[in-house]
Formats: structure tokens, C-alpha cells, sequence
């Protein structure tokens, strides 16, 4: 057996682990979370438990040092049954990576270490209320004043906002320059807003991030007063597959859900699945899981190898998975006809889901003007 065939062997064990905790733990949870909003304790407590929190965090730090492949997958088998708590479990993961890559040793010795263990949580603040898409258009500012910086502005639709004790800020520091900033939720000059009232991703909280006079010590700075951008866009890189992993579990689950629907249910006097025009409804739905899938992984691989395409084919991931979330989980619902319209079965619920994997980590509209920013330039 080659080595690469070694290595998917140990992948697709531990997806037969992950599914478990998914179908023994979260999936009883789901629709409970759903109905009464989050924050999601009782899913962040097993993932805490499982070491799932601290998967894509290094092991010097007391993550489990599970590479990129692995969190696409863990994401993807816990979104097949519950989009909120997947992206519950991921945030660690994201929001830390710039710190991972571009902090000092003892700024990741004080963040890190707690969030693997699950002790603490983070979010990552970068959407402002006059834009998420055009990052450049930031105005939260950071000023340097002695030994702290102070940081001002508004951060808008915070995945764990108020929930969190951790939060990685994009300020602008000095012209067009950005810096990466962490700030504690114990710091002075931080607030939230009220939680948005969301079609979806009820489970998850969400709410504005306030800076007022936000003083933070000089070390908290990510890498350096600039460069931030081009370190985001990096971070974003690799952020983009495991949200596109998210999706991918919706469209599962939501295929999954239509399946077992369609082979129970009887029309005149027979499974539906037995007529054509719905064995062709549940093909369609297959082939756009499946090439979704197949385009996520190899972006993956081209990330884990570091190749210059694995921007654009992040960015192709992203938008293949989040179109085949919300059109896969609106033909489930109409496979189960009004059935599909209740709250009682989970196709209404992976339908609403869906719908911000199409929005958020950069809208499907800009992954489709970088993808032909790349193509056209070659």
C-alpha cells in the first residue's frame, strides 16, 4: 500500500470517529438548539471532551495538530447534522491561524494553550457595518500610545460575540496599512451588541463587537503594526475549505435526510423512491454533493502542498460547496413536499442553514471575480 493510500486510510477512520460523536452526541441536540438559540454549551462541552475544539491547533500549543484534511472532514460529518455546532467547533481553529503563523512565542503561549483545552473561546472581527466584502474599507482604527495600543470602531455579525473571550481584530493602523491585533474580552473599552435574530445558525451567537478607547499591551499586535492584510488573505486560504467543509456536510445531510425520506414514503401504494422522475431528483443531488466534494479535497491538497493555486481553488471550493448546500437542501424540502415545510424535519432547518455559507467568509460573488482574476492573468 503507497504511502498517499496510507494516509486517506487514517483519514477515513478518523471521519468513522467523528461521525459517531456526530450521530450519538450533536444530531439528538440539533433541533433542540435550533428552537431556543445558543450559545451551544452543551455541543461546545462534547467537543470539549472529544478533543475535537483543539483539532486544528498545534500540539506544542496542546492542540491536536490535525492538518487541514482532518478539520475538513471533522467539520464536514458534524455540519451533516448540525450546521451550528460545526461552526462552533471550527473557531478556535480560524480565528487563531494568523496567530499560529504570525505571533510571538509568548503571545501564543497565552492564547493558545487555553482555547486547545476548550478553557476559553475566540471570534475573529474583521466585518465592519459598512462592509465585510471590502476588507480594505475598514475603518476601526488602532493607535500606538506608549506601550498600548487603543483601538476604535464597530465589528458587525461576530460569530460567539459576547460569548467568546478572545477576539482577533483588523484595525487599520497607519495609512493603508493594517495590523492584527488580540484583544480579551476583559479588556477595557470592549462591548457587545444585542444577538441578530438570524434565519439560520440559530445555534451559534452573533452580535456586534464594540471598541471604544479599547486599550490592549503593545504585544497583543499580530506580526507586526502592517502587513496585515496579506496576512488575513493567507489565513482566509486556508479558513475558506473548512467553511466550504461546512457546506459540504449541509448538502450531505440534506441528501441523507431526502434519501431516507423518499424510500419510506408511499405514493399509490409505492416508495416514491420507486418513480423515475424522483430517482433523477435524487442523482442531480448526488453528482452536485460529490463534484462539490471532489473539487474541496483537491483544493485542500493544494494547500497542504503550499501551491500558488490553492487561493483560487480555495476560492472554487467555497463557492461549489455553498451552491450545492442551498440548492441540494431546497430540493430535499420539496422531496418531502409539505413534510419538508415543518419544523419537525431537518431539511427546514438545513435549508436556512445553508443559505450564509453563500454569504459569509467572502461572498460567492467575490470567490467568482478572484477565481477570474487568476484565470484571466495566467
Amino acid at each position: 500500500m503507497n504511502e498517499k493510500a496510507q494516509n486517506w486510510d487514517t483519514y477515513e477512520a478518523f471521519r468513522d470517529t467523528v461521525q459517531r460523536i456526530a450521530r450519538d452526541k450533536i444530531e439528538p441536540l440539533a433541533a433542540e438548539l435550533d428552537y431556543t438559540g445558543g450559545p451551544p454549551e452543551k455541543q461546545f462541552k462534547i467537543f470539549r471532551e472529544t478533543g475535537l475544539v483543539g483539532l486544528g491547533l498545534p500540539e506544542e500549543y496542546g492542540g491536536g495538530g490535525g492538518d487541514l484534511m482532518a478539520q475538513v472532514i471533522a467539520v464536514e460529518e458534524i455540519a451533516r447534522v448540525c450546521s451550528s455546532s460545526a461552526l462552533t467547533m471550527t473557531l478556535g481553529w480560524g480565528t487563531l491561524d494568523p496567530l499560529v503563523r504570525y505571533g510571538s512565542d509568548e503571545l501564543k503561549q497565552e492564547v493558545i494553550p487555553p482555547v486547545a483545552s476548550g478553557e476559553l473561546k475566540t471570534a475573529w472581527c474583521i466585518t465592519e457595518p459598512q462592509g465585510g466584502t471590502d476588507m480594505a474599507g475598514m475603518t476601526t482604527r488602532a493607535v500606538a500610545t506608549g506601550e498600548d495600543w487603543v483601538l476604535n470602531g464597530t465589528k458587525r455579525f461576530i460569530t460567539n460575540a459576547g460569548w467568546a473571550d478572545w477576539y482577533l481584530v483588523v484595525a487599520r493602523t497607519e495609512g493603508d496599512e493594517f495590523g492584527i491585533f488580540m484583544v480579551h474580552r476583559n479588556d477595557p473599552g470592549i462591548s457587545f451588541g444585542e444577538n441578530e435574530q438570524k434565519m439560520g445558525l440559530k445555534g451559534s451567537p452573533t452580535a456586534d463587537v464594540n471598541l471604544d478607547d479599547c486599550r490592549i499591551p503593545q504585544g497583543r499586535v499580530v506580526g507586526g503594526p502592517t502587513g496585515g492584510m496579506a496576512r488575513m488573505t493567507r489565513s482566509l486560504t486556508h479558513s475558506r475549505p473548512v467553511i466550504a467543509g461546512q457546506a459540504l456536510g449541509v448538502a450531505q445531510g440534506a441528501l441523507d435526510q431526502a434519501v431516507a425520506y423518499v424510500k419510506e414514503r408511499k405514493s399509490m401504494g409505492k416508495p416514491l423512491a420507486r418513480y423515475q422522475l424522483i430517482q433523477e431528483k435524487i442523482g442531480d443531488m448526488t453528482i452536485r454533493v460529490e463534484g462539490a466534494r471532489a473539487l474541496l479535497y483537491r483544493a485542500v491538497e493544494y494547500s497542504l502542498r503550499d501551491r500558488p493555486e490553492a487561493r483560487q481553488l480555495a476560492s472554487m471550493a467555497k463557492t461549489a460547496c455553498s451552491d450545492a448546500a442551498m440548492s441540494v437542501a431546497v430540493d430535499a424540502v420539496q422531496l418531502h413536499g409539505g413534510y419538508g415545510y415543518l419544523r419537525d424535519y431537518p431539511v427546514e432547518r438545513m435549508m436556512r442553514d445553508a443559505k450564509i455559507t453563500q454569504i459569509y467568509e467572502g461572498t460567492n460573488e467575490i470567490q467568482r471575480l478572484i477565481i477570474a482574476k487568476q484565470v484571466l492573468s495566467d
